[in-house]
């Protein structure tokens, strides 16, 4: 049986890739910052919380990333900790580059020092090629345009340095925009699903939104988390790109929700100023090409289709808590 580490384990994509990995037979173990304290929510949203083993790391404290992956053993380490809010990063700069970059470079000297064969996927974001005039590939150069993007720049450096310099099997998965039910409320998709489903309820509330005219590629979470899998199934560590190809714009996202709800959403949704970032991505796009021919891999649902299965799961929560 293979053993598995997912650190941040209780993020979208961490509950998401445990729960596929479970399905494949691994023996699954996790962290959180503290788990005697954390709530493992979305593990229990999955009906896996018994099933995943649970213990304590702070990626910026090497001494915690080495006893916990002493204490794992594990075949496969993936590393999904680390500050995921482009518009947060805005506001606490350091601690991003902390959680992301600080913590990468602890993993990745763990395990050079430890010397066991394993396989290490670090989680990349598209956030690191900023505008994209084309779609873009593995070859795109890094324009970051937030604290968040230029981390994770740094982060995709650093596990590439260590997979030339001392031969770690060490992979990057540069993932796109990728939702889910368990996508946190701080996150946009969410608060337009959310609020729309309210004012659908009779609420009197005003959706609140920044630029509206900003495109970004979606995908479906549970599809990526496979590609993260299939990333370390390779026979040599590389990195690739993770999206569905196509490009919406937020304007398109609000407006599809609103009509599935059977509303008008011109009537319901106001821009503010205060809700821009210093910086933005105004379009972004995937070519996963690569990841196509390499590995099989590609996204089962696109974005009219994941819009709608995000209504649905929200209208679907909302009549099980009546």
């Amino acid at each position: 049986m293979k053993k598995a580490l997912i650190i941040g384990v209780s993020g979208q994509d961490g509950s998401y890739l445990a729960q596929f990995l479970l399905e494949k037979g691994y023996e699954v173990h996790g962290t959180s910052r503290d788990h005697e304290v954390s709530s493992f929510s979305n593990l229990t949203k999955l009906g896996i919380r018994g099933q995943v083993k649970l213990c304590s790391m702070v990626t910026s404290d090497f001494r915690s990333v080495l006893t916990a992956l002493q204490r794992a053993d594990a075949d496969e380490i993936y590393n999904l900790a680390g500050q995921t809010s482009v518009g947060m990063s805005f506001e606490y700069p350091v601690e991003t580059f902390d959680s992301i970059l600080i913590g990468t470079m602890n993993l990745l000297e763990c395990i050079r020092l430890l010397k066991k064969p394993v396989k290490f996927y670090n989680a990349g974001s598209s956030e690191v090629f900023g505008n994209t005039v084309g779609p873009a590939n593995e070859e795109t150069p890094f324009r970051p345009r937030s604290p968040y993007a230029t981390a994770k720049a740094a982060a995709h450096y650093a596990v590439a340095n260590y997979r030339e310099a001392y031969g770690l099997f060490a992979s990057t998965g540069i993932l796109f925009n990728h939702e889910s039910p368990l996508r946190p409320a701080r996150f946009v998709t969410s608060k337009i699903v959310s609020t729309a489903s309210r004012i659908a309820n009779g609420s009197k509330d005003k959706l609140q939104l920044g630029n509206i005219d900003i495109s970004r590629d979606w995908g479906w979470a549970p599809d990526y988390v496979e590609a993260m899998w299939r990333i370390l199934q390779q026979a040599t560590p590389d990195d690739f790109v993770i999206g569905t190809g196509e490009t919406n714009t937020l304007r398109d996202f609000v407006e599809i929700v609103f009509s599935h709800l059977g509303l008008d959403w011109t009537k319901h949704v106001e821009t503010s100023k205060q809700l821009l970032r210093p910086s933005d991505i105004e379009k972004n796009c995937a070519d996963p090409s690569k990841a196509r021919k390499l590995m099989q891999w590609e996204a089962h649902h696109k974005f009219k289709e994941v819009v709608a299965m995000l209504v649905e799961a929200e209208l679907s929560a909302g009549s099980n808590s009546k």
